[in-house]
């Protein structure tokens, strides 16, 4: 927590440092960024959908900053983040200002976590339903050049995640002629990952594509005690201790190709493979107690989980340049995912003596998406913009279980307690419209989105059939006040909901261990959120200084709620059971102690509060927590160059109880080669701090859980680069990917 309070107080001091560093403002107004691409001709194609912005902003003839900011979001380059060039993408995303990763890899925004996940301004299944998190720490982060943070999305994105949207940039090797790159990394355990980059330039021919092997190992510890009320007076006990192994091997590959067939129009096609291979095992041991603490039995719980889960996406575009300076982009895109996954397991040493058990579960669940998308940008007079677009996004899933057990492996047979097919289609139709216009110093950003939603559900083994259709609207608004070159305002509203995964729907029990179940439920409504944010921005090269002001209101939310079924089993069942509020101040900061000494550092402080809604959830409850992240990069001398990282994350509410704080310190080093070598050497959770405690108490229930995952790391790293002249030097910020280049 010492981190978080610290980051604070030097944020509040940053200003007091402008004039020692006597550098005057920039010489020239913020101005439009341009996305790195291979020149142009007058009047070319307007870029991609994904990587357009609205007046983003950057400080011209400076160094490159850590942020920026534009009126909806907020933009850090992760391309110099060395956690970036050598883990996961959930490595990168833990340094960025107001996002969350806890120690399983799962990510929120500000506390909530109903985020969407975006690459390029497009959803992808990778990152939906229970296997996001795993997607997130399979999938290498050195194919990421930048993440966009939008709390507060306009109504040209979907209304999907209430927290708001991570979009992640891709890197696209470009330049004149053939580019590329080729990386390496070894780590301890065996870890390994590495990549080749290839790009291609010609005057109407552009070519880029990426290819990544990853293999990677972890541990997890975690202890679970449970108190329940005796109907006889008081309390029955599980405790259960279980050690985890977890192998995940993958592989990751694109290739986009862009033509201008003419002056006006371009044409483009891209594909993208991912192949993950995991694999779980580790015993846990359960024992069960009565009033008294008088054992009542135990055993272990032998569980292997193998999981192939392969994932391929094609799309094509089309952009047009329109007369006045006008665009229209259409796109679309076919996406498949087959994940299939066996777990087995094996319950032996039972006390009462009892004969072993074993259960198999083959799960195959298949995932089909298409999604056509077109939008049209015009300028008006007085610069004003008018965009307006259309969606159409269907989804067509099945999960299908067949489950197996026996007293022996070579005796097992069907079992209908683990068989169910579940089949879900969901289609949502949506059209927007956005209004842009400077009246002065201040520019509107007004926008309208309405989508039709039609959802239907086949809970094939219960003979359950559900049909979901609403029609609703979504307004948005984000003011922006340029009250000098080296300050401006925002201020912005959304209203926003979070769909549930599709597996939410699923009101099968799934089990997960003899003394363990859980299920969805065909009764979910989306999440609604009314969404409030007021910034600050402050920039005098090289000091950035951002502040944020957020409120956001909550109902309906999802939350797994522990049901005690009696005899020591639970159900963990998915409902709409969350009432929130959350509220607070987020401070960003970056700039320069020396002339060698760059800092990055954010901070937050907030509040929230969580509803009571029933005798088996907590009482009403509110908190305050700080959370933050910091880095100080030093360069050493002109070949050596050192950086130190630490991060907090605040205590956390959950309908049944609270999460602890989570704390992690990185340490780096960069060695220039040559010019176009590098080594890069990184140490992660150097104090093995980084690992979780959960309580619940309820009076249905009391729960302790400590999750210890060993996410300590030890890694060297080469990259080099050829083509397209000097390269820019990979310079990590374990904060936020940015920062002044040293």
């Amino acid at each position: 927590m010492r981190t978080g309070l610290i980051s604070i107080v030097v944020a509040a001091a940053l200003p007091s440092l402008v004039a020692a560093q006597e550098v005057p403002p920039a010489a020239n107004p913020p101005a439009t960024e341009a996305t790195p691409a291979k020149p142009e001709p007058s009047k070319a194609p307007a870029p991609k959908t994904g990587d357009r912005t609205v007046g983003e902003v950057v400080v011209t003839g400076q160094a490159a900053v850590p942020v920026q900011i534009s009126i909806d979001r907020k933009s850090y380059d992760v391309t110099k983040d060395l956690q970036a060039q050598s883990g996961a993408i959930t490595d990168a995303l833990r340094n960025v200002p107001s996002v969350e990763v806890d120690v399983q890899g799962n990510v929120s925004l500000r506390g909530d976590p109903n985020v969407t996940i975006l690459i390029d301004g497009k959803p992808s299944s990778l990152f939906q339903g229970d296997n996001k998190a795993q997607a997130l720490q399979s999938l290498p982060a050195d194919s990421i050049a930048r993440v966009e943070v939008i709390t507060n999305p306009s109504a040209e994105f979907q209304t999907d995640g209430t927290a708001g949207i991570i979009n992640l940039i891709t890197k696209h090797s470009r330049g004149v002629g053939l580019t590329g790159s080729v990386r390496g990394t070894v780590g301890d355990e065996l870890r390994a990952n590495t990549g080749v980059s290839l790009g291609y330039n010609s005057d109407k021919l552009t070519v880029s594509s990426d290819l990544s092997v990853r293999h990677d190992k972890q541990k997890l510890n975690q202890a679970d005690d449970r108190l329940s009320p005796d109907p006889a007076g008081g309390f029955d006990g599980v405790d259960q201790e279980q050690t985890q192994h977890f192998l995940a091997e993958s592989v990751n590959a694109r290739i986009g190709v862009d033509y201008d067939l003419t002056p006006k129009t371009r044409i483009g096609f891209e594909t993208h493979g991912n192949f993950t291979d995991f694999l779980l095992t580790g015993p846990a041991l359960v024992s069960e107690f009565g009033p008294g603490d008088a054992p009542a039995g135990s055993f272990r719980r032998d569980l292997d989980i193998h999981q192939k889960r392969a994932a391929g996406e094609v799309s094509a575009s089309l952009r047009q340049k329109l007369a006045g300076d006008g665009d229209f982009a259409m796109s679309l895109s076919l996406e498949e995912i087959n994940d299939a996954r066996t777990r087995s397991g094996h319950t032996l040493d039972q006390v009462p003596t009892a004969a072993e058990e074993f259960d198999r579960q083959a799960i195959n669940n298949h995932q089909h998406h298409v999604e056509l998308k077109g939008d049209w940008t015009q300028p008006l007079g007085d610069m004003a913009k008018l965009k307006a677009g259309f969606d159409i996004d269907h989804v067509d899933n099945s999960y299908r279980n067949r489950g197996f057990e026996g007293a022996a492996l070579d005796a097992e047979g069907p079992d209908p307690t683990l068989t169910n097919l579940f089949e879900f289609r969901q289609t949502v139709g949506a059209a927007y419209a956005t209004y842009e216009r400077p009246m002065g110093a201040v520019t509107m950003l007004a926008g309208l989105r309405v989508e039709d939603v039609q959802i239907h559900l086949d809970q094939a083994t219960l003979g359950q059939e559900n049909e979901i259709d609403y029609l609703r609207a979504y307004p948005t608004l984000h003011l922006n006040w340029k009250v000098s070159d080296t300050q401006q305002f925002t201020a912005s509203y959304s209203h926003r909901i979070q769909r549930p995964d599709p597996s939410a729907f699923n009101a099968f029990r799934f089990e997960i261990d003899p003394l363990n179940f859980q299920s969805g439920n065909a009764h979910l409504k989306p999440q609604q959120t009314q969404s409030f944010e007021l910034g600050y921005e402050y920039r005098r090269s090289p000091l950035v200084l951002v502040t944020t002001l957020y409120y956001r209101e909550n109902r309906d939310g999802f939350a797994q709620v522990l049901h005690d079924l009696g005899a020591g089993v639970f159900l963990n069942e998915r409902d709409n059971a969350a009432q929130s509020r959350f509220a607070g101040v987020e401070e960003v900061a970056s700039g320069k102690i020396t002339s060698t000494v760059n800092y990055n550092f954010s901070a937050s402080l907030s509040w929230n509060q969580l509803d009571t809604l029933g005798p088996q959830f907590a009482p009403t409850r509110s908190l305050v927590s700080e959370e933050g992240h910091g880095s100080l990069t030093w360069q050493a001398t002109p070949t050596d160059l050192f950086q130190f990282n630490g991060f907090v994350q605040g205590k956390e509410l959950t309908p049944q109880g609270a999460q602890s704080p989570l704390l992690g310190f990185d340490l780096g080093y960069r060695r220039k080669l040559t010019d176009k070598l590098f080594l890069v050497v990184t140490a992660q959770d150097v104090f093995h701090s980084f690992f979780s405690f959960y309580r619940a108490d309820t009076p249905a229930l009391i729960e302790r859980t400590k999750a210890d995952f060993d996410t300590r790391q030890f890694r060297v790293g080469l990259s080099w680069s050829f083509g397209g002249g000097r390269p820019k030097e990979p310079a990590f910020e374990f904060q936020n990917g940015g920062g002044p280049t040293p």
